[in-house]
């Protein structure tokens, strides 16, 4: 398993670093929760429906099985997992 957020060069300033998430499906993404005592909360993404591996991601999520289209804020993180 490995955790990433893919650094990418901004066009505006080749100075400053863009973060933009890659993810595939079945990977998961995982928000922590934000206050002491929050559970944290994941889900299985289910297909990748921007460019490049990029948001949005259609998932559904471990705790209630919700299925929906997901755009992550800078609080999520992806957890990779080989295919196979």
């Amino acid at each position: 398993m490995r955790r990433t957020v893919s650094p990418d060069v901004g066009d505006a300033d080749l100075n400053e670093e863009v973060y933009t998430m890659r993810a595939a499906v079945g990977d998961k993404i995982v928000i922590r929760g934000h206050r002491v005592g929050d559970a944290d909360r994941d889900a299985v993404i289910l297909a990748v429906e921007g460019p490049d591996g990029g948001p949005p991601y259609r998932v559904r999520w471990s705790d209630d099985g919700h299925e929906g289209v997901f755009f992550p804020g800078e609080d999520a993180i992806v957890e990779h997992y080989p295919v196979g």
